[in-house]
């Protein structure tokens, strides 16, 4: 685990609520200009739209759907110091309506990076750990390069191109096994999407899967390394009851998602941050595979702690006895050093 020297994670992450005009409108108080943005209504049914500053703005994928990158007029129209601006377009300001943005700092630039048999165009903050990697597929056994310096341990990925699933990596499952953030399914083992071999601190090994590494198609990575005090990609065993797992992170979460991995009982991805929720017990979820509004559920609920989170049910879903969830966290606030975290 690579050790940090953040003091302030809103720096490097942050979720902003706003609510929709119908009308061009500046989305600021993010804190820093972002390169990842991850909007979703909360109000209503709309897709997961993702945009990043690779791609370019308006260009737009949905995490709840294979579908191909599409072009968005008036969704998010430009990337500014202290977050973005939106259009018209109802998926991202339909008027009177909520709506959270996630967002991630990388480089505020990109850079060309021959570290793998595939040459990547990269925008990497090798300080929070989170990278944005594009390129073009090969349809065969390749390496490409990530630019964070460290293995990563979560990639997400999507083939621009075409219509297929988006394929995640996480280290607790390995390189032969694989999720797909837009299904309910568990854990698939394959040996395509990874090439059956870890990443390294400097490559990505891919195959001949279309949703990593398509022939001619082209390819976007979501990548990530956890970073002491900021973030952590882990997982956790279930224990069946509304007295639920704790699971220590080292820093008071900001952002959590979740996912039940090993197999059995199918499950959504969940989504809590400590914006839509700012008070103990949590229960505004939404689902990053569907295009489902924010849902309450006092069923479904946990907290977030100074030092991790604790689980506050015995669904399947999220607390089944026995059963293997993974994890990605980002921090509100460190554990210890110049801003230690304090209870909700």
């Amino acid at each position: 685990m690579a050790y940090t020297t953040i003091k302030k994670p809103s720096d490097y992450f942050n979720t902003k609520l706003y609510t929709g005009t119908g009308s061009s409108q500046s989305i600021t108080g993010v804190g820093f200009q972002p390169d990842w943005t991850w909007v979703k209504a909360r109000s209503i049914n709309y897709d997961q739209n993702l945009f990043d500053a690779i791609r370019g703005t308006e260009k737009r994928l949905k995490a709840n759907a294979t579908s191909a990158e599409d072009t968005v007029s008036g969704s998010v129209t430009a990337f500014g110091t202290d977050g973005f601006t939106v259009g018209s377009d109802a998926g991202v300001n339909a008027n009177t309506e909520t709506f959270v943005a996630w967002n991630w700092l990388g480089a505020n630039g990109t850079a060309s990076n021959t570290d793998g048999s595939i040459t990547s165009t990269v925008s990497a903050n090798t300080t929070s750990g989170f990278s944005i990697v594009s390129f073009t597929g090969t349809g065969a056994t390749a390496t490409v390069g990530h630019g964070l310096g460290v293995k990563p341990d979560l990639i997400i990925a999507k083939n621009r191109t075409d219509a297929v699933d988006w394929y995640v990596y996480h280290s607790s499952l390995g390189a032969t096994k694989n999720l797909r953030l837009n299904q309910t399914s568990t854990e698939l083992t394959e040996s395509a999407p990874w090439d059956n071999t870890e990443p390294t601190t400097s490559v990505i090994s891919v195959n001949n899967a279309n949703g990593t590494n398509g022939s001619s198609k082209n390819l976007i990575f979501y990548c990530f390394a956890e970073k002491k005090g900021f973030s952590k990609f882990s997982s956790y065993v279930g224990n069946g009851s509304t007295d639920g797992t704790f699971v220590y992170t080292g820093f008071k979460p900001a952002f959590v998602i979740m996912k039940r991995s090993t197999t059995g009982d199918t499950a959504s991805w969940y989504t809590y941050d400590n914006k839509r929720d700012s008070f103990n017990t949590m229960t505004k979820n939404v689902f990053p595979n569907l295009n489902n509004a924010e849902n309450d559920d006092a069923n479904n609920n946990l907290d977030f702690l100074s030092n991790g989170f604790k689980i506050r049910t015995a669904s399947g879903r999220r607390n089944a006895s026995g059963i293997t969830y993974i994890y990605m966290a980002f921090a509100e606030e460190p554990l210890v050093g110049d801003n230690p975290a304090t209870a909700r």
